[in-house]
């Protein structure tokens, strides 16, 4: 096996408790399905957000609901740019696995399908 990085983001509606905990298990979810991993072959996770995000830490979430109990995670503030894009939760997953980087999912949902317009959603 070797390590990959799998890249995930979505947008949110508001910056409240629930709809941190709502996108960051429904990103997880297609990042996990998409690229058939298990919990037990995650590294780490990174999760950032933007500065207009600050209700709840999303790894809290992915322990909660998606089984990262024994996964390494920490929660970062994204770089601040002018003009980025706003309300977005971004996750690094590194995984141990046998597929070939071409065959790494990264996905992006909702507004955050602007981010990678050259990567499909399959």
């Amino acid at each position: 096996m070797i390590s990959r990085g799998v890249r995930g983001a979505i947008t949110l509606k508001a910056n409240t408790k629930e709809e941190i905990e709502l996108a960051t298990v429904e990103l997880l979810n297609e990042m996990l399905n998409k690229n058939e991993i298990k919990t037990k072959d995650i590294s780490f996770a990174i999760f950032t957000l933007t500065s207009d995000l600050n209700a709840d830490f999303p790894a809290k979430y992915a322990r909660l609901n998606c089984g990262f109990n024994l996964i390494p995670m920490m929660c970062y503030q994204e770089l601040d740019v002018p003009n980025s894009l706003k309300m977005c939760l971004r996750i690094l997953l590194n995984v141990n696995t046998n597929k070939t980087q071409d065959e790494i999912k990264h996905i992006y949902l909702k507004g955050a399908t602007i981010l990678r317009g050259d990567l499909k959603n399959e």
